[in-house]
């Protein structure tokens, strides 16, 4: 049977080591990180994850404040509050949950947050510095993957790593993460997506599988090889209202090596990563210091490194 690699425990630990060095920047600063959560609408779900964050950000010294738009707020509404907390230097990061209502132009949205307080790294300039290798922040749930595999002991080097999904969230930053030079990455990897052809024979190549699909139980014991190490990054509700994975787990963990639940696996370690970005970025914005060493991506030379592999 496969080891279960606990993403809540991993995440406790990394939250706890946050608030360590959060404690330690008040005391040099007088500074009290500050992550302001944007929520338009009325979905049900978005409301309890930013519950969820706003609590774990007090949980680790960091202030957390909730802002509110209605479900008929209009995209004029929406940018007129970014820009508001955009030019507030008390607010250190910027937090949008997604999805917003369908009026709204999401992409215009997450534009318009500043490239410094974007803590979710979904803004094209920070975007292009993790692609060179040299981020400002780290994608929050690629960046829990990869803390995950790194704290279970998952080899890397030199490993093929199969990403299920092409999302700007998930699936291309994760890609972009594995492919850096240095400790927990330095991976082969492939992008599948709904337009690949003969996806299991794709899938059981991989030494890791990192399902973002969006789909329940796609992936089963069928689908992969034996001792692959799997990372599920769906949460899904079925109709009994059970939360699943994108991974069959029945199936898939009888011949796995490693593999991490739903839920308690990667949800826990997006929550913990965000807070270590609204860290970087009140650090980043008081005294324009680099984001600390294990807050960058691996290998994060960039083009100082030399050409070729």
């Amino acid at each position: 049977m496969a080891q279960i690699i606990d993403g809540k425990a991993i995440a406790a630990r990394l939250r706890e080591r946050v608030a360590a060095e959060t404690a330690v920047f008040r005391e040099e600063t007088g500074v009290t990180p500050h992550l302001a959560a944007v929520l338009a609408g009325e979905d049900p779900a978005s409301a309890v994850y930013v519950r969820n964050k706003q609590r774990a950000c007090e949980k680790a010294g960091l202030r957390s404040t909730s802002h509110r738009l209605e479900d008929g707020a209009s995209q004029e509404e929406l940018l007129a509050l970014v820009e508001r907390l955009n030019a507030d230097a008390d607010v250190h990061g910027i937090l949008v949950q997604l999805p917003l209502p369908e009026q709204i132009d999401e992409t215009a949205v997450l534009d318009a947050v500043s490239p410094l307080k974007d803590v979710d790294c979904f803004h094209p300039e920070n975007v292009g510095l993790l692609s060179q290798g040299r981020p400002r922040f780290q994608p929050c749930t690629p960046a829990g993957c990869q803390h995950l595999l790194t704290e279970a002991g998952v080899s890397t080097e030199g490993a093929h790593v199969v990403v299920l999904g092409r999302s700007e969230i998930v699936g291309k930053p994760m890609a972009m993460l594995m492919l850096q030079k240095g400790e927990g990455a330095n991976a082969t990897v492939t992008v599948c997506h709904s337009r690949s052809r003969d996806l299991a024979a794709i899938t059981r190549q991989a030494d890791i599988l990192i399902a973002a699909l969006g789909k329940p139980r796609f992936v089963t014991g069928e689908m992969v090889k034996p001792g692959v190490v799997v990372i599920d990054v769906g949460i899904n509700r079925t109709d009994d209202g059970k939360l699943v994975g994108d991974v069959d787990f029945a199936s898939v963990t009888t011949k796995a090596s490693a593999i991490t639940p739903v839920p308690g696996g990667v949800g826990p370690m997006t929550i913990a990563m965000l807070l270590q970005n609204t860290l970087t970025a009140a650090r980043l914005q008081v005294n324009g210091s680099s984001p600390a060493p294990e807050q960058r991506a691996s290998g994060s030379t960039g083009r100082r490194s030399p050409p070729g592999g």
